[in-house]
């Protein structure tokens, strides 16, 4: 027997370039539906293209983010659910370019597994082109790994990378934040995509399966409703943002909650006071906090609690920024208001009601 038939080939090592072939092929269609003016080329060159003059930008500057899902993946992957984590790994990266007053232009993604099985690996595509089209960007292109002995059996990770312009002068956070400015909130779609190793453990103490009806939506399995995508504030920000002049800042509420993010937007000597009893936290952060057992302080720093987007504004323009972010979907609610710096950045009134 010679060597061209004992040797040793990649695909008995576990990875086969010519399923990867195969996904490129299978996931073109749902690429293609993403692209926007500055990004019309095929997907499976050696990089992606995009023509900032296309798109209509003058001077502008850019605005870049990555992030992945965390361990809301290994809910997807336990309950084979797989078509809508992608819209997640979108959210987590357009929402953080949305804040700096930015609109997203085109999104990577990276996709890293044990082995590709089919439909998988699709179903994952198919969740982030729908983001991407909820958030106006066109997926120009990403990366496919298979990694036997790094993953066990179905497991996988994403990591999301997006790219966002503005024109030049106009970036948020502007310096003009000072007390009495008004503190506006866009509710959240549930969990969004943090606090999720925390979450699994409140599943497994409540000893219910994620094919179980869901305590708190009883119409929705358990895994189907913990699963609910992130909610993607772009189209009604950027609305908001070209047709009033005042916004000053925008707050994406992810890991670290309200008492780590809002500080983040704030200048020197400012603080931000939050009425808890304007929030209406879907009915999910109820449920976790009870069968965990989590205080009110945990809860606000490790979840959104039904608050994902914060938006800070101009007295004066509430009513217009209001009214256009209503247009768009957004529906916001007052939340509380800009203050004195205190010993606390940020300060909170009333309580949680779950």
């Amino acid at each position: 027997m010679t060597a061209e038939h004992t040797g040793m080939t990649y695909a008995e090592a576990g990875v086969d370039i010519d399923a990867g072939n195969a996904m490129v092929e299978t996931i073109k269609p749902l690429v293609r539906a993403t692209r926007r003016p500055g990004a019309d080329a095929e997907i499976g060159g050696f990089g992606g293209l995009f023509d900032l003059k296309a798109a209509g930008f003058r001077d502008p500057i850019l605005v870049a983010a990555n992030d992945g899902v965390g361990t809301k993946v290994k809910i997807a992957i336990e309950t084979n659910r797989h078509d809508t984590i992608g819209v997640d790994l979108v959210a987590m990266c357009v929402n953080d370019i949305i804040v700096q007053g930015a609109e997203p232009l085109f999104f990577l993604d990276y996709y890293a597994t044990a082995k590709l099985v089919p439909g998988v690996g699709t179903d994952i595509v198919r969740g982030i082109a729908a983001g991407c089209r909820l958030a106006g960007c066109a997926l120009i292109g990403g990366e496919t790994a298979e990694m036997p002995g790094l993953y066990d059996g179905a497991d996988y990770d994403l990591a999301g990378f997006s790219v966002g312009a503005a024109e030049r002068g106009t970036l948020l956070p502007r310096g003009n934040i000072v007390p009495g400015d008004v503190v506006l909130g866009l509710p959240s779609s549930g969990v969004h995509s943090n606090g999720f190793s925390l979450v699994r453990r409140i599943v497994a103490r409540s000893g219910l399966s994620y094919d179980d009806p869901a305590p708190f939506e009883p119409l929705r399995s358990l895994g189907e409703a913990l699963l609910e995508p992130t909610r993607i504030y772009v189209k009604p920000l950027l609305a908001a943002l070209k047709t009033t002049d005042g916004i000053k800042a925008l707050a994406h509420i992810t890991g670290g909650g309200f008492p780590d993010n809002l500080p983040r937007v704030l200048p020197d000597g400012v603080g931000i006071a939050i009425d808890l009893d304007a929030i209406m936290p879907p009915p999910v952060f109820g449920w976790l906090a009870e069968v965990g057992g989590v205080a009110e302080s945990e809860m606000l720093r490790t979840f959104n609690c039904g608050i994902g987007m914060v938006v800070v504004v101009s007295p004066e323009s509430v009513g217009a920024v209001s009214k256009a972010l209503d247009l768009g979907g957004a529906s916001p609610v007052v939340l509380g208001r800009i203050t004195p710096r205190g010993p606390e950045a940020v300060t909170f009134e009333g309580r949680l009601t779950f």
